[in-house]
């Protein structure tokens, strides 16, 4: 076997050791940690865990002062699970390369990290281990350490519209209102009145009910178009810094959610309500007949608005 190939299927450890410049780095490692989580593109990775197993190196600067068996004086192996921690519990993912790639980016963000080598494998796939490896340095990290630490996206007003608001004449005259607020906006939509199909399966049918709510997003973009339709945490981001109005369509983030939400898709204000705490929206406005509303729900504070009131 040749040493390249030997490498390939090495410890990082090995490889790091391999690579390392005539002015080598120290190195950390985190061998053999398995967690078992819900991962994966395909259907039948979903509404299941399996076990998958982080190594890690880390390659730090050399410590040039007495660290006096301190261990705030040092990068932590804590802080290798740390980030891997994290990493999980912010949404579920369907690629390791994407989770190999945050875990590396929020180690990077340790000022004595150089540079760290990401093996993550999945032991259930198969009779062996499926898994990729990846290599990120401080010089080569795209995102700027700064820009990590500090940017925080908007907090966005959420707005529910029920199917009465959404057909309601004065539903131009509340956007433009809403929109001389200034603060970005994302619009929730209710379900269809129409009767959804059902598929007598609870996993299926959660699906079909998302996809019908996405459906009711798509006809609000259809009666304005300044109503795009977003589905990506990312896009709804993006779409905050630059001024665009969104309406969320969930079954992604629904779905991709790590701790999801406890309301079926039919309970619709719920499902608002839930994502708004995700978005840390600073309130969720309710345009909706219903009269047995809370006033607040959760962490973020709910009105409603009456339907037949054009001035906000």
């Amino acid at each position: 076997m040749s040493n390249e190939i030997r490498l390939a299927f090495a410890h990082p450890s090995e490889r790091a050791e391999a690579t390392s410049s005539s002015d080598p780095l120290d190195r950390i490692s985190l061998r053999d940690h398995i967690v078992e989580v819900e991962i994966g593109a395909f259907q039948a990775e979903r509404g299941t865990t399996q076990r998958i197993c982080f190594n890690v190196v880390v390659e730090v600067l050399p410590i040039t002062v007495s660290v006096e068996d301190d261990v705030d004086r040092i990068l932590s192996y804590d802080k290798v699970t740390e980030a891997i921690a994290f990493e999980l519990a912010a949404e579920r993912l369907n690629l390791l390369e994407t989770l190999a790639a945050r875990v590396a980016d929020r180690v990077l963000l340790e000022p004595q990290a150089q540079r760290v080598f990401v093996r993550i494998e999945k032991l259930d796939r198969g009779p062996g281990a499926l898994g990729v490896e990846i290599v990120r340095s401080r010089v080569t990290n795209l995102a700027p350490v700064e820009e990590l630490q500090d940017e925080e996206p908007p907090q966005p007003r959420v707005v529910f519209l029920s199917n009465e608001a959404q057909k309601s004449p004065h539903l131009g005259i509340w956007i433009d209102q809403l929109l001389a607020k200034g603060q970005p906006l994302i619009f929730c939509v209710d379900a269809p009145e129409e009767t959804v199909l059902r598929t007598g399966h609870a996993m299926t049918q959660r699906r079909v009910d998302l996809l019908a709510i996405e459906q009711n997003a798509w006809l609000l973009a259809a009666r304005d178009a300044r109503c795009v339709v977003v589905d990506t945490r990312t896009e709804l981001e993006w779409a905050m810094k630059n001024g665009q109005t969104c309406v969320w369509a969930p079954s992604k983030i629904v779905l991709d959610a790590v701790d999801g939400p406890s309301a079926a898709p039919s309970e619709t204000l719920d499902l608002a309500l839930w994502f708004a705490q995700e978005m840390h929206a600073l309130e969720v406005l309710a345009f909706t007949a219903a009269t047995s509303v809370d006033a607040l729900r959760g962490d973020v504070p709910l009105r409603v608005m009456p339907l037949s009131c054009a001035d906000l």
